[in-house]
């Protein structure tokens, strides 16, 4: 009976510790019951943009050390594209070009028109001519009839009418091909000056491409890793380094089921580090998950529902933020607290003190 004792004591004992460790592990718990908190453990995190290069290409120079903060628009990096450059001068060369093909078609034109308009003169001269010759022949028929011309001069008044429209005929034709010759100049005019944008859109890109060449920080933020070095080769997309924007701070934690219903956007939020437990950061809910996560597949019973966990985010005011930025730091762990109750009052140890 000792025995059997001991045994129900020793294992209620270690029942006890396991229910206390558990606890302890808990990623939520309740402060106070009655003081309407619930809490839940999390880290420090902010947003991180990757600067990447757009362009393959050696890594000439690298302006920024890890730590350092650095102003949107700021240089932090620059590749050798040797070979885009070679590219800008051969499309500034067919600009060039380009540009000389204008004023040469515009030319052309004004020769088809000086051409067309010698046709149509032609073609006036040509008729002037034959209706010289019309008028003739009818008194040279005369005269032959009456005996005063011979028949040769009659026939050659008759074949000098024909040569004559035979003539004209031609050079109505020279006349309408010299008006093709000018639609078909005209038409230059307007290819010539497209290709002329075409190649300054060539130019425009390369020199945006080129001016890639320097990578710039997209916004206020600290580097917080350098993964490329000057001498080796970027491909096009890979990343050189990685900023953080510590404006833009905030900790993710869970809440139970029975909590996160109950949450809403812009709820007030107190977090505190283990870093720094003697400061209280106030902080809003920008973010509650509408699903579950750490829920088993089917959700039968009450006991079982009570794994159901969503993540909130918690953000922290960014002015607060930028009158600190020098002591923002993330991935440090720590605490936010929630009331349950809005209109209960923040507990003493929860009320917001700051560093000066």
């Amino acid at each position: 009976m000792k025995i059997a004792w001991k045994s129900v004591l020793t294992a209620g004992a270690l029942l006890l510790v396991g229910a206390a460790l558990l606890l302890a592990w808990a990623p939520w718990r309740t402060a106070d019951p009655q003081a309407g908190l619930v809490g839940g453990n999390g880290r420090i995190e902010a947003t991180e943009i990757a600067v990447a290069s757009k362009q393959p290409g050696r890594l000439s120079e690298l302006l920024v050390s890890e730590g350092e903060f650095v102003k949107a628009g700021q240089v932090l990096a620059r590749l050798q594209l040797n070979g885009l450059q070679a590219q800008r001068d051969e499309a500034l060369a067919r600009l060039q070009q380009a540009r000389q093909a204008v004023p040469t078609s515009q030319m052309q034109v004004a020769q088809a028109v000086g051409n067309h308009q010698a046709a149509l003169a032609q073609v006036v001269q040509r008729e002037t001519d034959l209706q010289m010759a019309q008028r003739r022949l009818p008194r040279t028929e005369q005269l032959a009839r009456d005996g005063f011309l011979s028949d040769q001069v009659l026939d050659d008044d008759r074949a000098r009418v024909r040569n004559l429209q035979a003539a004209l005929n031609a050079a109505k034709a020279q006349a309408r091909a010299a008006e093709a010759g000018v639609d078909a100049a005209r038409a230059q005019v307007p290819a010539a000056e497209a290709s002329v944008q075409a190649m300054e859109a060539t130019l425009q890109r390369i020199d945006v491409d080129l001016a890639e060449s320097e990578l710039k920080a997209p916004r206020d933020g600290r580097v917080q890793f350098l993964i490329a070095h000057p001498g080796e080769i970027v491909a096009g997309g890979a990343r050189v380094l990685s900023l953080v924007d510590l404006s833009d701070v905030y900790m993710t934690f869970f809440l139970p089921e029975a909590v996160a219903g109950r949450v809403a956007l812009g709820s007030e939020v107190r977090i505190v580090l283990d870093a720094a437990p003697q400061f209280v950061i106030p902080a809003r809910v920008s973010f509650v998950a509408s699903t579950a996560q750490f829920t088993p597949k089917t959700v039968e019973t009450a006991s079982e529902r009570q794994k159901l966990m969503f993540r909130v985010r918690a953000q922290i005011d960014r002015e607060l933020l930028l009158r600190h930025i020098e002591q923002v730091k993330t991935g440090l762990p720590g605490m936010a607290w929630i009331r349950t109750d809005p209109q209960a009052a923040w507990p003493a140890h929860l009320a917001i003190k700051g560093p000066p």
